[in-house]
């Protein structure tokens, strides 16, 4: 983390100074853009040169989270533990320290022992809004008209269900992986029969299969959807092992490439799914 004044101190009163360096420094790599917004938010935060606004930096915490950067989600999450210039919100605290964790801030996971975790985790609004307006418009995609008529009876967002489909098979009916993974949706025959898909290469069917396999998936990791993904690829035994995403570069790769076209982090889930088929998770475990 950037540590030293993006200004001199002698004009750092001028608070039309943090746009100027961001704009300065806009054709650097992700990575550093964030560096230079979590800097500043925190000269907003701590009142480092600058007038004390928590409100501008939370906004430049949530530009930096938004790029995935582990210390801007810690920060944020930080703000949220201790209701530092927002209310206080352990379900969105205890999500960004899990999201910190996952991109490797060595602290996050240790923050969440002092919380309240009884409740569903949330995202705050700065990044679901950001979420929002970065999604992936599929209307000209082939079947889009069918997940969006299929997608309500699954209470899925049918944004994410074509970003499987996008990524899975290209929306190849046919396609059939190196691993016997088949059609849109690429079903193994154990997860066709585990959902009842009869006729695996059928566009409808395999839709169906796909989905109710994504919602046990999001009530099974209660609405992660980076988790959800990960496991549609390399099955939850595998998620749960590893307390996260597998280190398998398939796997990690695949969650990218899920991500880049769907980019909310929690969805939406029915617990009660998870009870009703808990003996064929607890089965696949052993």
């Amino acid at each position: 983390m950037i540590t030293c004044s993006l200004w001199d101190a002698a004009n750092a009163s001028n608070v039309s100074n943090v746009s100027l360096v961001l704009k300065k420094h806009l054709s650097k790599e992700p990575i550093n853009k964030a560096k230079i917004l979590v800097s500043m938010a925190k000269q907003h935060e701590h009142a480092e040169g600058v007038p004390r606004d928590y409100g501008r930096a939370q906004e430049l915490y949530c530009k930096a989270a938004g790029q995935g950067y582990d210390e801007a989600l810690y920060a944020l999450g930080w703000m949220y533990a201790n209701g530092r210039g927002v209310r206080r919100n352990d379900n969105i605290a205890v999500q960004l320290f899990v999201m910190a964790a996952e991109h490797g801030h060595s602290h996050a996971s240790k923050m969440i022992d002092y919380l309240d975790t009884s409740h569903d985790p949330e995202l705050p609004e700065c990044l679901q809004s950001m979420a929002d307006n970065n999604a992936t418009d599929y209307s000209d995609k082939p079947f889009f008209d069918l997940v969006q008529k299929l997608a309500p009876e699954y209470n899925l967002d049918p944004n994410l269900v074509m970003a499987v489909i996008a990524v899975e098979s290209a929306y190849n009916v046919q396609a059939v992986s190196h691993k016997n993974a088949q059609g849109l949706m690429q079903l193994i025959p154990a997860t066709a029969e585990r959902f009842e898909v009869k006729n695996i290469f059928d566009a409808e069917e395999n839709i169906r299969g796909g989905m109710a396999y994504l919602r046990w998936l999001l009530a099974f990791f209660k609405g992660d959807v980076t988790l959800a993904v990960a496991a549609y690829n390399a099955g939850e035994g595998a998620v749960e092992r590893h307390q996260g995403i597998p280190p398998y570069t398939e796997t990690q790769n695949y969650v990218k490439k899920i991500l880049a076209q769907y980019s909310k982090l929690t969805h939406p889930y029915e617990p009660d799914i998870v009870h009703r088929h808990a003996v064929i998770a607890l089965s696949e475990y052993e």
